[in-house]
């Protein structure tokens, strides 16, 4: 089965893994200024388009720090929530220790 590029390792689409994500490295742009008729400078159509590809990738990227955040959110919520469980159940476990007559000390015989 071929994997989706940005795909998480584990599966899931909405999340890819760090090194997944592609950051162009620290590059000089090749804007080259011209003037025309009017003496205002113009920018070539490749510094458009590098300026374009740049944009597209911060609001990818934008976007990805959107969706990593909520999922943060909703796992520190189901954390929450598995936490309160837990004490409840081992509230219990440990009511259950105290009636039954197993796990009562024999050191007063």
């Amino acid at each position: 089965m071929a994997e989706r590029k940005g795909q998480a390792k584990s599966g899931n689409p909405r999340f890819p893994q760090l090194e997944d994500l592609s950051i162009p490295a620290a590059r000089q742009p090749s804007v080259e200024p011209m003037s025309d008729d009017s003496g205002q400078e113009a920018y070539t159509v490749e510094s458009r388009s590098e300026k374009d590809e740049l944009i597209a990738q911060v609001l990818e990227l934008q976007n990805t720090l959107h969706d990593l955040s909520q999922r943060v959110n909703s796992v520190k919520e189901e954390n929450s929530k598995l936490k309160a469980e837990n004490q409840v159940l081992n509230q219990y476990i440990e009511n259950l220790m105290v009636t039954s007559g197993i796990f009562k000390s024999t050191s007063g015989k």
